[in-house]
């Protein structure tokens, strides 16, 4: 317990750092600048955000949150909302077909013996049997190990599609705002954003009390 607390505090030092380096940057060269800059590198910069994204998911052992905060931050609400729905979408379809298609033995290659306990808990939560449980989780920070554990479930793929584009649709909007509201200085964004959080904060909580799952991903 102690060695995993110690974790997420090193996790979350890491977030809080690049966000307060990318606020001393765009500060420096102004945000337009930034965006002007990353336009001229066309499609290959969502690109970028994307593939490191969906590599943060597929190996759930790295932090992924600060992805879809530089997302906003570079390309704004909107367009940051669809580079990390995209790269979610597709890196949890495949965590899941991983799991469904190679079994347990190669799902604990991607996220470690250590972690491999979390997707063990999660698989033998009755999520199978519960599509409205399944978005729950796929809500919180620790849908890369849901993805996971649901394709060692029964789960039908269909199902598991239902449940991700609705947790996509409802998790994604929060963390996204706070990178570009912060950075445009939009208060609108940052109070959508800090109201969104605290929910998603709410809802682990009451998840993890339900179910006696701990952790983030």
């Amino acid at each position: 317990m102690m060695k995993r607390n110690i974790i997420k505090i090193i996790q979350l030092s890491l977030i809080v750092l690049l966000v307060a380096v990318g606020i001393w940057f765009v500060n420096r060269v102004g945000i337009e600048q930034v965006r002007a800059n990353v336009d001229q590198l066309g499609v290959w910069a969502p690109l970028a955000v994307v593939l490191l994204r969906l590599v943060s998911v597929v190996i759930p052992a790295i932090p992924s949150t600060a992805y879809s905060i530089l997302s906003g931050v570079l390309f704004g609400f909107v367009q940051g909302i669809v580079v990390i729905a995209i790269a979610d979408f597709v890196a949890c379809n495949l965590n899941f077909y991983i799991a469904k298609r190679y079994g347990r033995n190669l799902v604990q290659k991607f996220v470690g013996q250590r972690f491999m306990g979390r997707v063990d808990s999660l698989s033998q939560k009755y999520l199978e049997r519960n599509i409205f449980l399944v978005t729950g989780f796929l809500m919180t920070g620790l849908f890369d190990f849901v993805a996971y554990a649901v394709g060692l479930t029964q789960m039908k793929w269909r199902s598991f599609m239902l449940a991700l584009i609705l947790g996509i649709a409802i998790s994604t909007p929060p963390i996204v705002a706070l990178g570009a509201g912060v950075f445009e200085g939009g208060r609108i964004l940052l109070i959508v954003a800090m109201l969104g959080i605290f929910a998603l904060a709410m809802l682990t909580g009451w998840l993890s009390r339900k179910r006696g799952v701990r952790g983030e991903g």
